[in-house]
Protein backbone atom coordinates (compact mmCIF):
# COMPACT_ATOMS: atom_id res chain seq x y z
CA UNK A 1 0.00 0.00 0.00
CA UNK A 2 1.13 3.35 -1.26
CA UNK A 3 1.07 6.54 1.08
CA UNK A 4 -0.97 8.16 -1.91
CA UNK A 5 -3.66 5.30 -0.33
CA UNK A 6 -3.82 6.95 3.09
CA UNK A 7 -6.63 9.74 4.23
CA UNK A 8 -5.20 12.59 5.59
CA UNK A 9 -7.18 15.59 7.16
CA UNK A 10 -6.68 17.35 4.14
CA UNK A 11 -9.27 14.82 1.79
CA UNK A 12 -12.29 16.24 1.36
CA UNK A 13 -14.62 13.18 2.98
CA UNK A 14 -17.81 14.86 3.96
CA UNK A 15 -20.35 13.99 6.16
CA UNK A 16 -23.82 14.52 5.11
CA UNK A 17 -25.32 17.52 5.15
CA UNK A 18 -27.94 18.01 7.78
CA UNK A 19 -29.77 21.18 9.20
CA UNK A 20 -28.77 20.52 12.65
CA UNK A 21 -25.34 20.18 11.01
CA UNK A 22 -25.81 23.40 8.67
CA UNK A 23 -27.18 25.48 12.00
CA UNK A 24 -23.59 24.55 13.20
CA UNK A 25 -22.07 25.62 10.79
CA UNK A 26 -23.44 29.11 10.76
CA UNK A 27 -22.98 29.59 14.72
CA UNK A 28 -19.38 28.15 14.12
CA UNK A 29 -18.23 30.25 11.60
CA UNK A 30 -19.58 33.38 13.06
CA UNK A 31 -17.87 32.58 16.18
CA UNK A 32 -14.64 31.75 14.10
CA UNK A 33 -14.94 35.11 13.01
CA UNK A 34 -14.64 36.47 16.05
CA UNK A 35 -12.01 35.16 17.41
CA UNK A 36 -10.95 35.48 13.74
CA UNK A 37 -11.12 39.24 14.67
CA UNK A 38 -9.09 39.20 17.47
CA UNK A 39 -6.06 38.17 15.63
CA UNK A 40 -5.36 41.69 14.90
CA UNK A 41 -2.76 44.49 14.91
CA UNK A 42 -2.83 48.49 14.33
CA UNK A 43 -1.14 50.59 11.36
CA UNK A 44 -0.54 54.25 12.29
CA UNK A 45 -1.62 55.36 9.13
CA UNK A 46 -5.03 53.79 8.72
CA UNK A 47 -8.18 53.46 10.92
CA UNK A 48 -8.43 49.74 9.48
CA UNK A 49 -7.00 47.40 11.35
CA UNK A 50 -5.25 44.06 9.97
CA UNK A 51 -7.42 40.87 11.52
CA UNK A 52 -8.22 37.31 9.96
CA UNK A 53 -11.53 38.02 9.25
CA UNK A 54 -11.07 38.03 5.83
CA UNK A 55 -9.74 34.11 6.10
CA UNK A 56 -13.34 33.27 8.13
CA UNK A 57 -14.79 34.93 5.52
CA UNK A 58 -13.78 33.18 2.89
CA UNK A 59 -13.87 29.90 4.63
CA UNK A 60 -17.18 30.39 5.33
CA UNK A 61 -18.96 30.87 2.19
CA UNK A 62 -16.59 27.94 0.26
CA UNK A 63 -17.44 25.64 2.84
CA UNK A 64 -21.15 26.74 3.87
CA UNK A 65 -22.52 27.80 -0.07
CA UNK A 66 -24.34 30.57 -0.68
CA UNK A 67 -27.19 30.73 2.31
CA UNK A 68 -25.72 29.37 5.16
CA UNK A 69 -22.71 31.45 4.43
CA UNK A 70 -24.36 34.49 4.44
CA UNK A 71 -26.53 33.81 7.09
CA UNK A 72 -23.21 32.73 9.11
CA UNK A 73 -21.85 36.55 8.28
CA UNK A 74 -25.17 38.24 9.13
CA UNK A 75 -25.17 36.87 12.44
CA UNK A 76 -21.67 37.77 13.38
CA UNK A 77 -22.69 41.28 12.03
CA UNK A 78 -26.01 40.93 14.18
CA UNK A 79 -23.94 39.62 17.07
CA UNK A 80 -21.98 42.81 16.95
CA UNK A 81 -24.92 45.22 16.40
CA UNK A 82 -26.68 44.00 19.17
CA UNK A 83 -23.79 45.02 21.59
CA UNK A 84 -21.59 41.80 22.13
CA UNK A 85 -17.90 42.13 22.04
CA UNK A 86 -17.30 40.36 18.56
CA UNK A 87 -15.40 42.74 16.41
CA UNK A 88 -11.99 44.18 16.60
CA UNK A 89 -10.55 45.08 19.77
CA UNK A 90 -13.82 42.93 21.62
CA UNK A 91 -15.94 45.92 20.13
CA UNK A 92 -19.58 45.89 19.57
CA UNK A 93 -22.61 47.95 19.41
CA UNK A 94 -23.89 50.36 16.71
CA UNK A 95 -21.08 52.70 16.90
CA UNK A 96 -18.56 50.12 15.91
CA UNK A 97 -20.62 48.50 13.37
CA UNK A 98 -21.03 52.03 12.01
CA UNK A 99 -17.50 53.28 12.55
CA UNK A 100 -14.84 53.34 9.93
CA UNK A 101 -14.78 49.39 9.21
CA UNK A 102 -18.35 49.04 8.59
CA UNK A 103 -18.34 48.78 5.16
CA UNK A 104 -16.05 45.98 5.56
CA UNK A 105 -18.79 44.18 7.89
CA UNK A 106 -21.34 44.63 5.33
CA UNK A 107 -18.75 43.26 2.69
CA UNK A 108 -18.24 40.06 4.92
CA UNK A 109 -21.96 38.75 4.02
CA UNK A 110 -22.18 39.90 0.41
CA UNK A 111 -18.68 37.86 0.41
CA UNK A 112 -19.71 35.03 1.72
CA UNK A 113 -22.71 34.95 -0.19
CA UNK A 114 -20.70 35.00 -3.55
CA UNK A 115 -18.18 33.24 -2.78
CA UNK A 116 -20.52 30.13 -1.32
CA UNK A 117 -22.48 30.45 -4.98
CA UNK A 118 -19.10 29.88 -6.71
CA UNK A 119 -18.71 26.91 -4.55
CA UNK A 120 -21.87 25.49 -5.27
CA UNK A 121 -21.36 25.72 -8.70
CA UNK A 122 -18.22 23.52 -8.00
CA UNK A 123 -15.47 26.44 -7.63
CA UNK A 124 -14.05 25.17 -4.54
CA UNK A 125 -13.20 21.65 -5.28
CA UNK A 126 -9.73 22.50 -5.37
CA UNK A 127 -7.21 24.76 -3.99
CA UNK A 128 -6.60 25.95 -7.30
CA UNK A 129 -10.54 26.52 -8.44
CA UNK A 130 -11.50 28.53 -5.44
CA UNK A 131 -8.77 30.95 -5.89
CA UNK A 132 -11.03 32.68 -8.42
CA UNK A 133 -13.88 32.52 -6.05
CA UNK A 134 -11.85 33.47 -2.75
CA UNK A 135 -10.16 36.42 -4.91
CA UNK A 136 -13.79 37.93 -5.98
CA UNK A 137 -15.27 37.54 -2.32
CA UNK A 138 -11.75 39.38 -1.38
CA UNK A 139 -12.57 42.02 -3.71
CA UNK A 140 -16.38 42.80 -2.60
CA UNK A 141 -14.84 43.19 0.76
CA UNK A 142 -12.47 45.75 -0.56
CA UNK A 143 -15.08 47.70 -2.50
CA UNK A 144 -17.56 47.64 0.27
CA UNK A 145 -14.97 48.50 3.02
CA UNK A 146 -13.44 51.37 1.01
CA UNK A 147 -16.97 52.69 0.11
CA UNK A 148 -18.21 52.75 3.45
CA UNK A 149 -14.40 54.48 4.16
CA UNK A 150 -14.32 57.14 2.01
CA UNK A 151 -18.01 58.19 2.76
CA UNK A 152 -17.08 57.84 6.76
CA UNK A 153 -13.48 59.92 6.42
CA UNK A 154 -14.72 61.98 4.05
CA UNK A 155 -11.86 61.45 1.64
CA UNK A 156 -11.71 60.52 -2.18
CA UNK A 157 -12.22 57.07 -2.90
CA UNK A 158 -8.48 56.68 -4.10
CA UNK A 159 -7.61 57.99 -0.19
CA UNK A 160 -9.96 54.91 1.17
CA UNK A 161 -8.18 52.79 -0.92
CA UNK A 162 -4.74 53.78 0.09
CA UNK A 163 -5.73 53.56 3.53
CA UNK A 164 -8.53 50.49 3.20
CA UNK A 165 -7.22 48.68 0.69
CA UNK A 166 -3.43 48.98 -0.47
CA UNK A 167 -2.16 47.89 2.68
CA UNK A 168 -3.94 44.74 3.29
CA UNK A 169 -2.81 42.82 -0.46
CA UNK A 170 -0.24 40.76 0.87
CA UNK A 171 -1.90 39.69 3.62
CA UNK A 172 -4.82 38.81 2.51
CA UNK A 173 -3.17 36.73 -0.44
CA UNK A 174 -2.00 34.73 2.98
CA UNK A 175 -5.12 34.15 4.90
CA UNK A 176 -6.67 33.48 0.68
CA UNK A 177 -4.31 30.62 0.42
CA UNK A 178 -4.96 29.45 3.84
CA UNK A 179 -8.61 29.43 3.52
CA UNK A 180 -7.85 27.53 0.38
CA UNK A 181 -5.91 25.06 1.83
CA UNK A 182 -7.77 24.60 4.92
CA UNK A 183 -11.12 23.83 2.68
CA UNK A 184 -11.54 20.00 2.61
CA UNK A 185 -11.24 20.01 6.61
CA UNK A 186 -13.90 23.04 6.87
CA UNK A 187 -15.79 20.28 4.41
CA UNK A 188 -15.34 17.25 6.66
CA UNK A 189 -16.82 18.85 9.48
CA UNK A 190 -20.38 20.85 7.67
CA UNK A 191 -20.81 18.01 5.21
CA UNK A 192 -21.18 18.96 1.36
CA UNK A 193 -24.65 18.67 -0.22
CA UNK A 194 -23.53 17.50 -3.65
Amino acid sequence: MTSATYPTIFDAVPLPRTRWRTALGVVGFALLTAVAAQIRFHLPFTPVPVTGQTFAVLLTGAALGMRAGAASQALYLALGLIGLPVYTDFEGGWHAATGSTGGYLVGFVVAAAVVGALAERRQDRSFLTSVPAMLTGTAIIYTLGALWLAHHLDVSLSKAVELGVSPFLIGDAVKLVAAGLLLPVAWRFVGDDG
